[in-house]
């Protein structure tokens, strides 16, 4: 059984998603979406990185509030959206230059109103780089 009940698979939100936002510019990418979890990516190269060469944390959080924020859109009934009430990060391990972050995540609490999602990213050698949690307010769209 899914949570989506606006589904999609990685490939439609990455054509509707990506195009002239912040998605793009950065080069994140959708790459699977499973029943109650969607996954995603992003390269580090020169437009991610902080003076150090290492992913800045700021991107990192870019990341994973897109990663939330779309499985909160589809978790919503036709008619509402999300948008982000609060985001937390803790940084844990760095991405270095020329790598790429994958990140993970899936659902903490679903209600009418409120969604609080936990994300995870991870490096390349499959180490934790960051965790968060996204807590998005459903809105009627207008």
């Amino acid at each position: 059984m899914t949570i989506w009940r606006q589904p999609a698979t990685a490939q439609e939100i990455n054509q509707r998603f990506s195009a002239d936002t912040v998605n793009g510019l950065l080069g994140i990418r959708i790459t699977e979406v499973g029943p109650d979890w969607i996954e995603g990516e992003m390269p580090v190269d020169g437009r991610h990185v902080q003076p150090f060469g290492i992913l800045h944390g700021g991107v990192s959080v870019v990341l994973t509030e897109t990663l939330g924020s779309l499985a909160s859109v589809m978790c919503c009934d036709p008619g509402f959206g999300a948008v982000g009430l609060e985001v937390n990060a803790n940084h844990l391990r760095p991405v270095p230059k020329g790598g790429t972050v994958r990140g993970r995540c899936t659902p903490v609490r679903i209600g009418r109103s409120v969604h609080v999602w936990n994300i995870e990213l991870r490096r390349e050698d499959g180490e934790l780089s960051c965790v968060s949690r996204l807590t998005t307010a459903i809105v009627e769209r207008k």
